[in-house]
């Protein structure tokens, strides 16, 4: 995925899941990412099954 705020490029594994003093904690699903720690929404699953199909670009 990549991120909304600054552009890097990470798996979704790579992005720090939940924030431990959120009241939402248990239910958000944002994804912060591991550069800047913007939160990101997750990617759709379409967006994800189309990466595999056709690869990552560089």
């Amino acid at each position: 995925m990549r991120c909304g705020f600054c552009g890097f490029e990470f798996e979704e594994e790579e992005g720090i899941q939940g924030c431990r003093n959120c009241p939402m904690a248990a239910g958000c699903k944002m994804v912060k990412c591991p550069r800047c720690n913007y939160e990101n929404p997750p990617e759709p699953a379409l967006v994800k099954k189309l990466k595999k199909l056709f690869g990552k670009r560089k």
